[in-house]
């Protein structure tokens, strides 16, 4: 009578034990890489964090009827709302479990120019999170300023978390160059 194998079963037990650990780990590591917002981040000249390289969140339209913007650029100086790109995506919720949104603002203009009073629809913006006013400020109904009014400068980007209980439709309403 033959003796049941424990040992091949332990050692298949062990090596999947394995596998399923690193694939963890490795799951997990991709999923903090693909939302990580603070460490990354390094401040600019203005104390605005910036990180050109990061990873976009996807990109939506506040509607379906907006239509995206196409710059005229006959003589390559102008700088216009299409030239801000606005992305935003859920992050981990606050300890009390209101959902939280990371907004990043980067500058894509691609013929070089800083852009300046950046104005965005925002509709009544507020978050339970506090956000640094120069970052980000509601003047008005529909009406949020970004980086204080100061130039973003060329292919910089700047981001802010906000905390409620829906994402907001956030847009460019006007810019100047």
């Amino acid at each position: 009578m033959r003796s049941f194998p424990w040992r091949r079963v332990a050692a298949f037990v062990a090596a999947l034990s394995v596998e399923l650990l690193l694939l963890a780990l490795y799951t997990g590591t991709e999923y903090r890489r693909s939302f990580a917002v603070t460490g990354m981040l390094k401040p600019d000249g203005n104390g605005i964090e910036s990180d050109a390289h990061r990873k976009l969140l996807l990109h939506r339209a506040a509607s379906v009827s907006e239509a995206i913007e196409e710059p005229n650029r006959i003589w390559g100086d102008k700088c216009s709302r299409s030239d801000i790109a606005i992305t935003q995506g859920p992050t981990d919720p606050l300890p009390n479990g209101i959902p939280t949104y990371t907004v990043q603002i980067m500058n894509v203009c691609i013929t070089g120019c800083d852009i300046s009073a950046i104005h965005l629809n925002c509709g009544w913006f507020s978050s339970a999170r506090l956000i640094n006013p120069r970052i980000f400020k509601r003047l008005r109904y529909n009406d949020c300023l970004v980086n204080d009014g100061k130039p973003l400068r060329n292919g910089r980007s700047l981001s802010f978390q906000y905390a409620n209980t829906f994402p907001y439709g956030l847009s460019v309403s006007s810019v100047g160059c």
